[in-house]
C-alpha cells in the first residue's frame, strides 16, 4: 500500500502509433512506476515518491495482437495474407486471446497504480467496461456485459445478436496496469474476418458507426470517455503539455 495516494492521472493522446513503437512506450513507463515502488518499499515514509498515473489514447494501423492465454489458430491469415492487408502481428503479454486494432478505433491504455486507487483487479476491468458502457448511453445505445465474457457488449440480454463493441485485455504487475481497452468507433471490421475475435466464435463484432448510421466523431468519443473514466476512478485528470 503507498503511504501517499496519488490520483493525478496525465492523459496522453499519442494519434497513430505504430503498435510496437505505442507498446515500447507504454512498458518504460510501467518499468518506471515499478521501479519507483520498489525503491519506496526501503524507505521511510517521509522519504518516498509519489507513484504517477497515466492515461493514454491511441490508434494503431491493422494490427493483430496475441494474448498470452490466444490460440495461434485464431488468426485465420498467413505471413503472405497479413502482407496483403497491410497488417502487422504481436504476440504480447497482456491476458486474453487475439484481437485486431486498426484505424476507427479507439485505443486506451490506462497505466495506473492501482495502490492509489484500488487493489482489485475485477473492479478495475469493471470500471473500463462500466465507462464504455456509460459512453454508449450518452449516444442512445444500450450495452452491457455477458457473464463470463470480458468486454462491452450489445443485446447482452436477450442475446438474439450479441456484438462486441469493445475488447479488453490487461496485465498487471505489483499493481500496476498495462494496455487495456479497443473501442470500436468507425472500424473497418472486415479485418475481424480474418480472425476468431477474443475466441469466441460464435458471436458479432460491431462499431458504433454502425449502429448510429452515421460517422462518429471521434474526438467528441474521446472526449466522452475519458469524462467517464476519469468520474468512475474518481480521477484528478490532467493533460500532458
Amino acid at each position: 500500500m503507498n503511504e501517499i495516494i496519488n490520483k493525478t492521472v496525465e492523459f496522453r493522446d499519442l494519434g497513430r502509433m505504430d503498435y510496437q513503437e505505442a507498446w515500447d512506450y507504454q512498458e518504460n513507463i510501467f518499468a518506471e512506476i515499478v521501479a519507483q515502488k520498489i525503491k519506496n518499499r526501503n524507505l521511510p515514509a517521509d522519504q518516498q515518491a509519489i507513484t504517477p498515473n497515466y492515461l493514454l489514447f491511441v490508434e494503431h494501423p491493422h494490427v493483430y495482437t496475441l494474448g498470452k492465454s490466444g490460440k495461434p489458430e485464431n488468426l485465420l491469415l498467413d505471413d503472405s495474407g497479413l502482407a496483403q492487408h497491410q497488417a502487422s502481428y504481436y504476440k504480447i503479454n497482456r491476458g486474453g486471446d487475439i484481437t485486431y486494432h486498426g484505424p476507427g478505433q479507439l485505443v486506451g491504455y490506462p497505466i495506473l497504480d492501482l495502490d492509489n486507487f484500488f487493489t482489485d483487479i475485477h473492479k478495475y476491468l469493471r470500471l473500463l467496461e462500466e465507462a464504455i458502457i456509460l459512453t454508449l448511453a450518452d449516444y442512445g445505445i444500450e450495452a452491457g456485459r455477458i457473464d463470463g465474457l470480458t468486454g462491452v457488449w450489445l443485446d447482452h440480454v436477450e442475446q438474439k445478436n450479441p456484438r462486441k463493441i469493445c475488447a479488453m485485455g490487461v496485465k498487471s504487475s505489483r499493481w500496476v496496469t498495462m494496455h487495456g481497452f479497443a473501442f470500436n468507433l468507425n472500424a473497418d471490421l472486415s479485418y475481424f474476418g480474418h480472425i476468431i475475435p477474443c475466441g469466441i466464435d460464435d458471436k458479432a463484432v460491431t462499431s458504433l458507426h454502425l449502429e448510429l448510421r452515421r460517422p462518429v466523431d471521434e474526438a467528441e468519443a474521446k472526449h466522452k470517455v475519458k469524462k467517464h473514466l476519469a468520474d468512475l476512478f474518481e480521477m484528478n485528470l490532467i493533460e500532458s503539455k
